[in-house]
């Protein structure tokens, strides 16, 4: 009886031994997925998985939780409308949630009102997380670790949309925001914080800054919006840097990329120097 082959050994596939090839795994399968599907840049929407449709809301607090979730509806729709109509043959700023779902829900459901592609980039957990039924099925991933499903959020995302939520989504979100500010980032990330009744009551960004905690300058990393259409309207305003210009070549995008080396595996937008 001969040996399995190394990589069909599921023994050392799942033991510590076989972690860093896990790992890989959940960067070069998703890479390969972007790549066939034309995946140019993405808007990643962050928010709870705890608040529900009004069509499923029930109580006064569930029914004050679904405006959220129908507000980012609509607003993953218009922009999903919008960047649909966007010229060249990459799909451009593709609406990417938690891919589970309440407010990860709602913005794949407005992608898919649209008839646009989007993303959903799940994370396997004992409660809560699921996929929902309206992410593009060829772009529906699931996750081990952590830290992988947060690289491809960054990797490919030109701005972010923070809803209302709890730990996972102010984990997310201040993820980001400490790129930013570190400048590990090399794009500029146009940040919308949806909400502000609901964040200025649970959060006090300012004081931060009148203690001393961060830079006055640091507050200028996102902005506030109330309403689908005053968020729309920043993310274009936003996002206008990022547009190809009349004359200019299409910028490189990840259909385009050659197999990355050793090197290249931080990607493109993240600087190499973050450890």
């Amino acid at each position: 009886m001969s040996a399995p082959l190394a990589y069909e050994n599921s023994e050392f596939i799942d033991s510590p031994d076989g972690r860093l090839i896990r790992i890989m795994a959940e960067y070069q399968e998703p890479l390969v997925r972007f790549r066939r599907e034309r995946i140019a840049d993405t808007i990643v929407f962050f928010g709870s998985a705890r608040f529900h449709s009004l069509e499923t809301a029930e109580g006064e607090t569930a029914i004050e939780q679904a405006a959220y979730y129908e507000d980012a509806r609509t607003l993953a729709r218009l922009v999903s409308t919008w960047s649909k109509a966007l010229p060249g043959p990459r799909h451009r700023f593709v609406v990417t949630s938690g891919g589970g779902p309440g407010i990860m829900e709602a913005a794949n459901r407005g992608a898919w009102e649209a008839g646009a592609k989007s993303i959903g980039l799940n994370i396997k957990l004992p409660f809560e997380q699921a996929p929902n039924p309206y992410i593009t099925p060829a772009l529906n991933f699931e996750f081990h670790y952590f830290f992988m499903r947060k690289y491809w959020f960054a990797y490919l995302a030109k701005a972010l949309v923070v809803f209302p939520g709890g730990f996972g989504t102010m984990d997310e979100m201040f993820e980001l925001l400490t790129l930013a500010q570190t400048h590990k980032l090399s794009k500029q990330m146009t940040v919308i914080i949806y909400g502000s009744h609901y964040w200025n009551s649970v959060l006090n960004l300012e004081a931060l800054a009148a203690k001393g905690a961060i830079a006055e300058k640091d507050l200028k990393l996102f902005q506030f919006a109330d309403t689908p259409e005053e968020a729309f309207a920043l993310l274009k305003a936003g996002l206008a840097p990022h547009l190809q210009l009349p004359g200019e070549s299409a910028p490189a995008g990840i259909s385009e990329l050659p197999a990355p080396t050793a090197q290249e595996v931080l990607g493109p937008d993240i600087n190499p120097t973050r450890r």
